[in-house]
């Protein structure tokens, strides 16, 4: 874990480099994003940044360089979990690729297991307060592939509402990975998810999930290492308190919308 410090629009910061998704270079001056869409720039070489950021980031092309956790997967672009892409050096592309790889391996082997419930039951007890709430809830733990991607996740714990809003029994749900019961995953969910595992951000996503053919809000945040907890919730079934019945039309045009 690196620790930079900064000075910034005439103030001191320090940054964790937990929190950093990527440094780009403008001349002289560091421009960096970091988690929740906050920029600091600030005057700094980018070799030095290098230096202290060096076990956590790759440089993908001579003016900048990217935090492994925020990569998703390289193509034709450094895709970010959050959505963003940032060019490279093509002609360096098997060397960046392996570094990512490599350094996205050792972070994801360090997550270890100390703490985590091991089997069904432990999770109940660790869980036990969301047993009857009347809200859709389930800890989910990522699963990635030899490259290192985020490629589907396992309910690990669901209560009854949850089964209810999957349309599935729990002894279907526990256990069992995203993929395996749904075969039309959307991408967006798994990016979120991993985001929140990995940098530990609270997020919140409201979209059509073709998989329950539902209008969701998810609310997503970190539990333990590697996984994160959802509480989801059934749009169409949320009625919105408005006198004028203002929010009612915006709310109706936006799943309209959303669902085109």
């Amino acid at each position: 874990m690196g620790i930079i410090n900064i000075i910034s629009d005439r103030k001191n910061i320090t940054l964790n480099s937990d929190v950093i998704l990527y440094i780009i270079m403008n001349g002289k001056i560091a421009v960096i994003h970091i988690v929740g869409g906050k920029v600091y720039q600030t005057r700094i070489a980018l070799k030095d940044l290098e230096g202290l950021l060096k076990e956590d980031f790759v440089k993908v092309h001579r003016g900048c360089i990217v935090s492994v956790k925020a990569v998703h997967e390289v193509t034709d672009m450094v895709n970010l979990s959050n959505g963003e892409e940032l060019p490279y050096t093509v002609r360096k592309k098997k060397q960046i690729v392996t570094e990512i790889q490599e350094k996205q391996k050792k972070m994801i082997n360090a997550l270890g297991k100390k703490g985590i419930p091991a089997t069904k039951e432990e999770y109940c007890r660790h869980y036990s307060s969301f047993e009857y709430l009347p809200i859709a809830f389930t800890d989910i733990e990522m699963v990635f592939n030899e490259e290192s991607h985020a490629v589907d996740w396992i309910f690990r714990y669901a209560n009854q509402e949850l089964a209810k809003l999957e349309k599935l029994s729990l002894d279907q749900l526990l256990g069992k990975s995203f993929g395996s019961l749904f075969a039309n995953m959307d991408p967006k969910w798994l990016r979120s998810y991993e985001r929140s595992a990995l940098y530990g951000e609270v997020l919140e996503l409201m979209d059509y999930s073709p998989e329950v053919d539902r209008n969701l809000k998810v609310i997503c945040f970190p539990t333990f290492k590697g996984h994160c907890g959802c509480i989801l919730f059934d749009l169409d079934t949320i009625k919105a308190v408005d006198s004028g019945n203002n929010i009612h039309k915006m709310w109706n045009t936006y799943l309209k919308n959303r669902t085109k």
